[in-house]
């Protein structure tokens, strides 16, 4: 199984004195599984939050460290009037929202897949097995506009649900579908898939279409802080701690 790691193994990040910082701040949300959410129990859980505490652990910041949850329409104001100093929760790195904050390197990027039925009949190898095949996508999205741009040669279907066009591959009413690769990977494993279908080729990255990835954002005066996060991120890829977080929550890969 693949596993993303965006740091060069020769590169050493200087770790800043955050001694200034009395306390470390995070904020995220309780509804973006398995990022953040509330678990059984009524706790803060997820990737971010464990990502978070090890970035803490990492920079010998831990007593200091906070994680708080709050709803997303949230979340960037309590970094901009300095009521938290990080926003660890997939906010989207785009010209706009780079002038308002500063943000890490991306340790996450979400891949575009394929998904096809397990059967004898489907495609095998490479997505240029499905030329001229019907293949499902979610109708107005970033996947949609990189199924028509990256691949001429399919039949796009489009769909208001995401559970209509699973349904569809399992009917066999279409050939294949093309969406997130985080979904699609939770859907293959579920349930309701009934263990019918496997990725197909990929995965997919395009910034023009799916943007640059997941990154912590800080106010744009604590330069320290961002760079403190990329220490602590190239080591916890280094010494393999990254790792094991991502495949505590995501056990059936994205890549």
């Amino acid at each position: 199984m693949l596993v993303p790691n965006y740091t060069d193994p020769r590169e050493r990040i200087p770790a800043p004195d955050l001694t200034p910082y009395g306390r470390i701040r995070f904020v995220t949300t309780v509804d973006f599984p398995p990022f953040s959410f509330l678990d059984q129990t009524g706790h803060l859980a997820g990737f971010h939050v464990d990502l978070a505490r090890a970035i803490c652990d990492e920079l010998d910041l831990l007593p200091r460290c906070q994680i708080q949850a709050l709803p997303w329409g949230e979340l960037e104001g309590a970094l901009e009037n300095g009521q938290a100093e990080a926003l660890i929760s997939g906010l989207a790195i785009t010209a706009e929202s780079r002038e308002k904050f500063r943000f890490t390197r991306p340790y996450l990027a979400l891949p575009a897949r394929f998904a096809v039925k397990k059967n004898g009949s489907s495609p095998a190898g490479s997505a240029r097995a499905l030329a001229g095949k019907r293949v499902g996508v979610l109708g107005g999205t970033a996947h949609e506009a990189m199924l028509r741009d990256w691949f001429s040669d399919l039949q796009p279907v489009t769909f208001s649900r995401s559970e209509w066009m699973f349904e569809a591959l399992k009917d066999n009413t279409i050939d294949a579908v093309f969406g997130d690769g985080l979904q699609l990977s939770f859907w293959l494993s579920s349930q309701s898939a009934e263990s019918c279908c496997r990725f197909l080729d990929g995965p997919y990255f395009s910034q023009a279409h799916l943007g640059e990835g997941l990154a912590i954002a800080v106010q744009p005066r604590k330069a320290p802080l961002s760079q403190a996060f990329d220490h602590a991120l190239s080591a916890l890829n280094r010494n393999g701690r990254f790792t094991e977080l991502y495949l505590r929550w995501f056990p059936n890969g994205l890549y």
